[in-house]
């Protein structure tokens, strides 16, 4: 069982590069090539543009059971964390969406918004991982798709992740979101 987070896909206007556009297919090979190694059966993350869509994608091509956690409704998510990016990431969020959805697997929290919201949905992600993969008898694993570096002002939902998993007793791999 994994759970992810990580960078969204750097803004057309980015000063400080953390996921930039030309990393995209790399780190999508990259993520399934570790599903495949580490023999995962589910992948549980939000659906930001960035990380989360190209592990809800790579997972879905192999077959892994997703559950999305939302912080807040689908349509907002969309608006604020998918497609005020570059490239085309609102069809692969709809049809993630509608398929996680489709099969219950979709988690919308009443959190509010701001830092707190993504706070509460990180949370539930590791959350959400270990109880599966107690129920399946299975390990844990907690991923993160980053360059390495926490923001140095304002909250930093990819390195809370890392913090939270490794103080709940998983094990951390990262997969860097840029060459």
């Amino acid at each position: 069982m994994i759970a992810l987070a990580g960078r969204r896909i750097d803004a057309a206007e980015a000063a400080e590069p953390r996921f930039p556009p030309s990393a995209r297919a790399r780190v999508k090979r990259e993520l399934k090539r570790l599903f495949r190694r580490l023999e995962a059966t589910a992948l549980v993350c939000s659906a930001a543009c960035g990380a989360d869509l190209l592990a809800l994608e790579a997972a879905g091509e192999l077959g892994l059971r997703r559950r999305v956690v939302l912080p807040f409704g689908a349509r907002r998510f969309r608006a604020t964390s998918v497609v005020d990016r570059p490239g085309d990431w609102g069809p692969l969020y709809d049809a993630v969406i509608a398929e996680v959805r489709r099969r219950r697997d979709l988690v919308v929290l009443r959190a509010g918004s701001g830092d707190a919201a993504y706070a509460l949905a990180t949370q539930r992600i590791l959350d959400e991982c270990v109880r599966l993969s107690r129920r399946a008898h299975a390990r844990a694993l907690a991923v993160a798709v980053w360059e390495g570096q926490a923001r140095k002002s304002g909250a930093d939902a990819t390195a809370d992740f890392l913090t939270r998993a490794q103080e709940a007793g998983l094990s951390t791999h990262t997969i860097a979101s840029r060459d």
